[in-house]
């Protein structure tokens, strides 16, 4: 889309800004700033790729918000998926605010305080229809439906005019539990204006509508009576209450008992159960460990894993490693799930490593056993046509995405020059009668290793580990005289993470090498080790790119004796 002109200051704009889920899938995080208040959007994370060796998760960078913490009014918590949730408690360790969501949204949000132990939240729960003041801002929460229960869109009223933000959501008349999308309401928000629509975008490339939730019901009860005599294992996501439910229906009505495997499914069903979202019959869950005791046939086993995550329960009951449930010829494995892009090499491996133990698999491309939560084409014109905004920026989506949803927005009659497409860091100001780029504000993603927060990607920290994952390292130590400078012994050689070229041995040569450098360095004047250190980590590095064009990590570690 066009970049607008950027005109004058405004006095008092609203500023809409963009800390992470632009051009990305994952990590969903808006903050909308108007005189002294802020509001943040969500608090996600997303998971690493290959680019980023021994890191846990990421999430966006909050430093402007953390600059700005006095004028922060709360977090909006548009439901419950980690990419919306899961990096809230990174972000209360730094800015104290209420936390504003529906019951589940609020239940896996403490879950993940908890972990964090963060006590002091302020968890608010609102629902369907009610309103909240913020600062200036007046939001209000509407009912929409996605993979997940208690998802909700934000009708946001701000000085400079109305914003709406859908969330993720879909249109589901006839969902499994709860009610349909308040299209009513959204009609009616759409009668009163709109200055500025927040869309998001994940399934504009589909056209047509997203299967019904109940599709996937009727699936699964033609998988469990025709697979009445096997064991029925189920990998989808925690999340998905609905379908939970549905799993759990199923396995009441065949007689058959319904065992957890895998962390974050116990969590979910033990927070979901405790506020009323899930029902199980007394009697129909046991634990993981009795299966045993039990015929195949009176077992149904529900696991995380749907992804192919390495360390998930699917994935180790296919390799072997999972103690306590063995797969075999008279099992059926149901993967309830789309591979997210980038996860399909795992997924499949998992697949095949299931076929190899004799199980038999069933998974999207063979049966509808999963429906997307996200509105496809039919749905996302359905949802602007009903709000008629003035303005519109796509979220929630990569680039390609973003793009396709302005052109939809074009295909129904707005204006080219009244849509933005959004990068992380991008500064929007929102006036009663133009919206425009502002100032960028710091951005970027922090990186979680291991429970504390480090740098962000283009770290130096970050920038050593991909050197050494890529090219590996070499580790030389050298014992000296204190008294003569001599080297008192052979030099210590060690590589780990180098390819070594075949039958080649250069430990050796390197040896000779260091010879070489203390003869021509004045060990004894240099008594921090640092001329000698740098020699050998210059003449070892010109020999290895020498030989094989590699570029490896060179450490020198000089011992005085």
């Amino acid at each position: 889309m066009k970049r607008p002109v950027k005109r004058g200051k405004v006095k008092n704009p609203v500023k809409i800004l963009f800390l992470g889920g632009v051009g990305e899938i994952g990590k969903n995080m808006t903050a909308i700033e108007c005189g002294n208040d802020i509001i943040i959007i969500d608090a996600g994370l997303t998971f690493p790729d290959e680019e980023l060796p021994g890191i846990d998760l990421v999430i966006p960078d909050i430093s402007y918000l953390v600059q700005n913490k006095q004028k922060v009014r709360g977090l909006l918590i548009t439901h419950g998926h980690e990419d919306h949730v899961g990096g809230i408690a990174y972000l209360l360790k730094e800015i104290n605010c209420p936390v504003y969501g529906t019951k589940l949204t609020l239940a896996l949000s403490d879950n993940k305080l908890r972990e964090q132990r963060i006590n002091r939240a302020q968890l608010l729960c609102v629902k369907p229809g009610d309103k909240v003041k913020l600062g200036c801002f007046n939001v209000e929460f509407i009912n929409v439906n996605h993979s997940i229960a208690g998802a909700v869109a934000l009708s946001i009223d701000t000085p400079q005019g109305r914003i709406f933000h859908s969330g993720d959501f879909k249109i589901d008349l006839t969902p499994v539990a709860g009610k349909p999308i308040d299209l009513t309401r959204i009609a009616e928000i759409g009668q009163e204006g709109v200055k500025l629509l927040l869309c998001e975008s994940t399934n504009v490339e589909r056209p047509g509508y997203t299967m019904s939730e109940t599709v996937v019901g009727t699936t699964l009860d033609h998988l469990f009576s025709e697979h009445a005599n096997r064991r029925i294992i189920v990998a989808t996501f925690a999340s998905n209450v609905h379908r939970l439910q549905q799993i759990v229906d199923l396995a009441a009505k065949y007689r058959r008992k319904v065992a957890l495997s895998g962390r974050s499914m116990l969590n979910v069903v033990d927070a979901a159960t405790k506020i009323g979202e899930l029902t199980i019959p007394e009697g129909v869950l046991i634990d993981v460990e009795k299966i045993k005791n039990f015929f195949d046939r009176e077992i149904v086993i529900v696991s995380t894993g749907s992804q192919g995550e390495p360390m998930s329960a699917l994935t180790r009951m296919a390799s072997g490693d999972f103690n306590k449930v063995t797969v075999g010829p008279n099992d059926t494995i149901i993967i309830s799930a789309s591979p997210i892009p980038g996860n399909e090499k795992m997924i499949y491996k998992v697949i095949n490593n299931l076929y190899r133990k004799g199980a038999n698999v069933v998974y999207e491309s063979l049966e509808k056993i999963h429906v997307s939560g996200h509105a496809c084409q039919e749905e996302l014109k359905i949802l602007h046509s009903l709000l008629k905004p003035q303005f519109f920026i796509p979220v929630h989506g990569e680039y390609r995405h973003l793009k396709r949803h302005a052109q939809l927005a074009m295909e129904l009659g707005m204006s080219e020059n009244n849509i933005l497409i959004a990068d992380i860091g991008n500064c929007v100001e929102l006036t009663r009668d133009n919206m425009q780029f502002g100032e960028s504000i710091s951005s970027g993603s922090r990186l979680v290793d291991g429970g504390s927060l480090e740098d962000k990607e283009n770290s130096i920290v970050m920038k050593d580990r991909k050197h050494l994952s890529e090219d590996g390292i070499f580790v030389i130590t050298a014992c000296v005289s204190e008294r003569s400078g001599d080297l008192l012994s052979d030099p210590i050689v060690v590589n780990r993470g180098f390819v070594m070229p075949e039958n080649a041995d250069y430990a050796a040569e390197i040896r000779k090498i260091v010879v070489s450098c203390a003869s021509q360095t004045d060990i004894l004047g240099d008594v921090d080790n640092t001329e000698f250190a740098a020699a050998i980590k210059k003449a070892v590095k010109n020999f290895i790119y020498k030989k094989t064009k590699q570029n490896p990590v060179v450490m020198a570690n000089i011992v005085r004796i």
